[in-house]
C-alpha cells in the first residue's frame, strides 16, 4: 500500500534526507559488524558472509550520500536493504536482519553519531580554555574593576576574571566526558525490546564499534533516552556559562568599555557609517549559543511525559533536533575561541578605570580591622563617610579626612600619611595583598595558570585516546571484515 502523499512530503522525506546525511556511515559500519558477529558465531554461513560483505562493499555510498527520496523505499535502512538484495538476491540479504530490529538498530545509530557530537564540542571547549589559559599567562598584572549588580566593585585582574571562566570549562569537560560514558554504550542485540533466542556475542558487536560494552536491560536498551538527556543537559550547562562570558566580551569591545579589540578578520564595517568597527564573531557566538540552548531545551521538552518504550517521539524527528544542538553549540564555542586568540586587551584602559569610582576602599577598612584594632564594621563605616566627604570636597586631604572622621566615629582619630594612603588605596596594592587561595594576587594565578595548563593537557590526552580508540575500533572491523 503506498503512503499517503502528505504523509510523503511532510515526514518520510525530510527523515529519509536527515537519516542519510547523519547516520549513513554508522549504518553501514553496524552492518559490517553485526555480519561479523554472526559468521563468527556461526549464525550465518561462510558463504552467505562473504556474498553479504561483497554486496555491502559495492553499495555506492557516494551516491547513497546524493540519494533523492521517491517514496520506492520507507527510509534509509529499507533502501540500504534494497540494494543488498539487488546485488546478492532477497534469501541471502535477508539473513543479515537474523537477531536484530530496526529498534536497535536505530539506538545504535543515535548513539554512535552523539558520541562524535560530545566529542566535537568537547573539543572546541577544550581550545576555548587552550586560548584563554594564554591570555591568561599574559595577563598576570593587568589590573581591571570586576563587577558586582553591573557596577564597578573592586580591583581584579584579567587573569583571576579568565581563570574563573576557565575553572567552569574545566567543570564543564568533566560533564562533557561523564556524557561519553554513559552514550558509549551499544544495544545492539536487545532486538525490537527483548533480545533474541539465537546465542550471539554483543560484546564483540560492541568492541568492533567502538563502544566500551552493551548497554544491560534490553527493555532499557530500546526504551531509555537519559544518555541523550544527558549529552543536551551537559551542553545546556556549557552554553549557559559560556552564554555569560560571551556578554561580557560584547560589553569590553564596545566604546563605552573600549577594553578589548578583537582582530581585523572577526569584526564587520558598516555599509552606511564608515567608522564603524562592529565585533560581529562575538555578536554571532552569542546568538549561536542562545540558539543551540534552545533547541537543547527543546529536546528535553520534546521526550517528556512520552511512553517508555520504542517510540517515534525520540527517534526520526527528534534526533536533528539533538544533532543541531551539539551542532551549535559548538560552533558557538569555536568561534569565541578562535576570535579572542588574537584579540588585545587595552591594559592601560584597563588599569586607569581600577583606579576610579573609590573602589579600593575595602582596602583600606581591612587595614583599620588589621592595624588598628578597629571592629570591621566600624571600620566600614569610617571608610563609608570617608568616601562622602571625599566626594563632597574632593581637593581636601584623605589623611586629614580620615583623622576627621574616625575620630567622630570611633572616638580616636587614625593617622596616615597621603603618601601612605596613596600606595594603600592603589589597585596593585589591593590586588597583590589578597592572597587567598585562588585570589588575585600573582601569587595564586601564577600557579593557577600553571595548574589549568595541566589539566588541559590531560584532558587532550583523553580526547586523543578516545578518538584514538574509535579509530582502533574501525581497523579491528575492516580487519576482520576482510577475513571472512
Amino acid at each position: 500500500m503506498p503512503f499517503a502523499p502528505e504523509y510523503v512530503a511532510l515526514v518520510l522525506r525530510e527523515n529519509f534526507e536527515d537519516a542519510r546525511t547523519l547516520f549513513f556511515d554508522q549504518l553501514m559500519a553496524m552492518h559490517e559488524a553485526h555480519l561479523v558477529m554472526l559468521a563468527g558465531r556461526g549464525i550465518l554461513a561462510a558463504t552467505d558472509a562473504r556474498r553479504l560483505r561483497t554486496a555491502l562493499d559495492a553499495i555506492p555510498r557516494d551516491e547513497v550520500r546524493r540519494a533523492v527520496f521517491d517514496g520506492t523505499d520507507e527510509d534509509l535502512f529499507c533502501h540500504v536493504n534494497r540494494l543488498l538484495v539487488e546485488a546478492c538476491g532477497e534469501e541471502v540479504a535477508g539473513r543479515l536482519h537474523t537477531a536484530r530490529s530496526r529498534n536497535d538498530i536505530d539506538a545504535a545509530l543515535y548513539r554512535m553519531r552523539q558520541r562524535d557530537l560530545v566529542l566535537d564540542l568537547l573539543e572546541a571547549t577544550l581550545d576555548l580554555r587552550d586560548t584563554l589559559v594564554d591570555v591568561a599567562g599574559r595577563n598576570l598584572d593587568t589590573t581591571f574593576p570586576a563587577h558586582t549588580h553591573t557596577q564597578p566593585a573592586q580591583p581584579s585582574t584579567i587573569a583571576h576574571y579568565l581563570l574563573a571562566v576557565i575553572e567552569q570549562l574545566e567543570r564543564d569537560a568533566v560533564r562533557l566526558r561523564a556524557a561519553y560514558e554513559s552514550t558509549n554504550h551499544c544495544p545492539l542485540g536487545a532486538c525490537a525490546i527483548t533480545g533474541t533466542g539465537f546465542d550471539i556475542d554483543r560484546r564483540l558487536t560492541s568492541d568492533l564499534l567502538g563502544f566500551l560494552g552493551p548497554t544491560g536491560n534490553t527493555y532499557g536498551s530500546i526504551a531509555t533516552v537519559d544518555y541523550l538527556l544527558q549529552n543536551v543537559s551537559a551542553a545546556a550547562v556549557a552554553l549557559t556559562g559560556f552564554g555569560r562570558f560571551a556578554q561580557d566580551v560584547l560589553q569590553w569591545c564596545t566604546t563605552e568599555f573600549g577594553y578589548l579589540r578583537l582582530p581585523d578578520g572577526f569584526v564587520q564595517p558598516s555599509s552606511i557609517m564608515p567608522q564603524k568597527r562592529n565585533p560581529v564573531a562575538a555578536e554571532h557566538a552569542r546568538s549561536l549559543a542562545s540558539r543551540a540552548l534552545g533547541e537543547a531545551l527543546g529536546v528535553m521538552v520534546a521526550v517528556h511525559n512520552t511512553p517508555f518504550g520504542d517510540i517515534v517521539d525520540t527517534e526520526d524527528d527528534l534526533q536533528p533536533l539533538v544533532f543541531l544542538a551539539m551542532h551549535d553549540a559548538t560552533r558557538a564555542v569555536g568561534l569565541l575561541a578562535a576570535a579572542l586568540r588574537g584579540a588585545e586587551f587595552d591594559r592601560a584602559k584597563l588599569e586607569a578605570r581600577a583606579a576610579e569610582g573609590g573602589i579600593t576602599m575595602t582596602e583600606l577598612a581591612d587595614a583599620l580591622a588589621r592595624e588598628h584594632g578597629v571592629p570591621f564594621q566600624l571600620a566600614h563605616r569610617v571608610v563609608s563617610a570617608l568616601n562622602r566627604t571625599l566626594a563632597a570636597a574632593p581637593d581636601r586631604s584623605r589623611a586629614a579626612v580620615l583623622a576627621e572622621v574616625s575620630a567622630g566615629i570611633i572616638g580616636t582619630p587614625i593617622h596616615y600619611s597621603d603618601e601612605a594612603l596613596t600606595d594603600l588605596l592603589s589597585p596593585r596594592h589591593f590586588v597583590s595583598v589578597r592572597r587567598t587561595p585562588g585570589g588575585p594576587s600573582e601569587s595564586e594565578t601564577g600557579p593557577a595558570v600553571g595548574q589549568s595548563r595541566a589539566s588541559l593537557e590531560a584532558d587532550r590526552r583523553w580526547l586523543a585516546d578516545t578518538r584514538e580508540a574509535l579509530s582502533a575500533a574501525a581497523d579491528r572491523l575492516r580487519a576482520r571484515k576482510a577475513a571472512l
